[in-house]
């Protein structure tokens, strides 16, 4: 069973930075695309970013691109998500997911960090909410 451990919210200034981590608790981290997601207040839950454990592609929605770096370390098991100049309003929950590359036929980041995609698997970390004040 997959466990997913999220940390690195908090409150921070419009501009500011907060890197956010999800731990995985997973056999071969290779073997899993992990996603980060946030639903802000009154809005559906999006796809923000992920990246593939086998090749390391990545993905970024179009409003955190050059601005949101993810990345990863296998021997940590750990995705990491930069995020740089941050704007009121992606104040919001965030987490993580996880989709088996393999077992769940994953086409890849550029083609399914979206929520349908995750969802299903139910492999989601709790929420960890980051706060970005004016």
């Amino acid at each position: 069973e997959v466990q997913l451990v999220e940390s690195g919210g908090g409150l921070v200034q419009a501009g500011g930075s907060l890197r956010l981590s999800c731990v995985a608790s997973v056999f071969t981290f290779e073997d899993y695309a992990i996603g980060w997601f946030r639903q802000a207040p009154g809005k559906e839950r999006e796809g923000v970013s992920c990246i593939s454990g086998s090749d390391g592609s990545t993905y970024y929605a179009d409003s955190v691109k050059g601005r949101f770096t993810i990345s990863s370390d296998i021997a940590k098991k750990t995705v990491y998500l930069q995020m740089n100049s941050l704007k009121p309003e992606e104040s919001a929950v965030n987490n993580c997911a996880a989709v088996a590359e393999i077992v769940d036929q994953y086409p890849g980041p550029r083609e399914a960090c979206r929520v349908p995609t995750y969802a299903p698997m139910g492999r989601w970390g709790q929420e960890t909410q980051v706060t970005v004040s004016s």
